[in-house]
């Protein structure tokens, strides 16, 4: 019996074309939100700081519920798991729309839909593909579908800012609400669980986390990972409101958000690429390294449509290029039984920094006016992400290795 890859349910390009877009569709959605920041604060007379908050929220509750999911998923299957995340992601927007202040768009906005996007995130799609792809190919496949989740981002910001300039931001939630819908129907080629590996033992939750979490190098990388969200989030929710404080439109906002996404596309296909052929860990402490520069340059000079541009297409590049390489260190570390779980604490402390980023950029711009102090905060932890990344050992952690059968 091949242990490392198992038949899929359906044939293995449909899984793969599934996968990309339940991840394009979900990611898509996520991350249109920076761009309801001002109509739906100056509408509903929300502070920045309590907008932040909710989004916060939803990045938090997204990393709770991921370990969980991905628990959930490897146990039971991807594609319920997906097609229950789906429906309530999508009831969570939905909600948005009727959510008059900021007590109870933290339920909305924060709890109902983070949890919704956990449980039908393309973390959980990465469970599939990594069960079903042999351990060769897993990085390049990992990278076509971040690079998906990418194209919805790009796809979906012109998209939502069309429908609020057009509908209203009440009418434009509502059809990204629909549009989420399309992913029940899309996750039933993504069904079937990952099974045990012969001579492996099946683990408790607990048990396998604390068998993680002994391995040095596990933990290095999740700690790492905490700066990648707390840089996506901060850019994703906070870019368009700084753009239009320096003088821009909310159009130049929402092409930002786009040619991010159009540009990380590369990144991530060329993470995935790269990943299958050089140290994963090197390429990590690159792309840290090189989000700090790109940071640093941008406030160096003065803010306009050209720098703008400029920015999104460098930090495009490195924006989710350092998902398929982080999933693949897991899936090397510890193999794809325990994926879509050990993913999913990695994961957790990912939106953690999310949840830092989201709030600590709406909190400073409160009480300063100015984004300044969490933009240079952003450089320092990016240096420090690259320097914890170099100590990363790429290989497999002994208290996961099969046992003789």
């Amino acid at each position: 019996m091949n242990t490392s890859a198992l038949r899929p349910a359906v044939p293995l390009l449909v899984l793969i074309i599934a996968g990309c877009a339940v991840a394009a569709i979900g990611n898509g959605v996520r991350t249109s939100f920076g761009l309801f920041t001002l109509p739906m604060t100056a509408d509903l007379g929300l502070s920045r700081e309590g907008w932040g908050m909710a989004m916060a929220i939803q990045n938090l509750a997204w990393g709770i519920a991921q370990p969980f999911a991905g628990a959930y998923a490897d146990r039971v299957g991807t594609g319920r798991t997906i097609a229950i995340g789906a429906a309530i992601y999508a009831l969570g927007v939905v909600l948005m729309t009727i959510s008059p202040n900021a007590s109870i768009m933290a339920v909305t906005a924060g709890i109902i839909t983070g949890v919704g996007i956990a449980i039908s995130s393309f973390s959980v799609v990465m469970a599939a593909f990594g069960r079903a792809v042999p351990p060769e190919k897993r990085s390049l496949i990992f990278g076509v579908a971040t690079a998906a989740s990418s194209f919805g981002q790009f796809a979906f910001a012109p998209i939502s800012q069309g429908f609020i300039n057009a509908f209203g931001w009440q009418s434009a939630l509502l059809y990204l609400g629909m549009a989420l819908l399309l992913i029940i129907p899309l996750s039933y080629a993504l069904r079937g669980r990952t099974e045990n590996p012969i001579g492996q033992a099946d683990l408790p939750f607990m048990e396998t986390l604390a068998k993680a979490w002994g391995h040095g190098s596990y933990r290095l990388l999740v700690i790492g990972f905490f700066v990648c969200g707390f840089h996506l989030a901060f850019i994703n929710v906070h870019m368009p409101a700084y753009l239009v404080q320096c003088g821009l439109s909310p159009a130049t906002g929402s092409w930002t958000i786009a040619i991010i996404g159009l540009f990380n596309i590369v990144g991530s296909l060329l993470a995935g690429y790269l990943g299958g052929r050089l140290p994963k860990q090197i390429l990590l402490a690159t792309i840290y390294f090189l989000r700090a520069l790109a940071i640093g340059l941008f406030l160096l000079f003065p803010v306009s449509e050209l720098t703008a541009y400029t920015f999104a297409a460098a930090m495009g590049v490195l924006w989710l290029s350092t998902v398929p390489l982080t999933a693949g260190l897991v899936a090397m570390f510890f193999g794809a039984r325990y994926l879509g779980m050990l993913y999913g604490i990695a994961f957790l402390s990912h939106q953690i920094g999310s949840f830092v980023g989201v709030w600590l950029g709406g909190y400073v711009f409160d009480m300063t006016g100015s984004y300044s102090l969490v933009w240079y905060l952003g450089i320092m932890l990016g240096l420090a992400s690259a320097a914890m990344h170099l100590p990363i050992n790429e290989r497999a952690a002994p208290s996961f290795a099969l046992k003789p059968a």
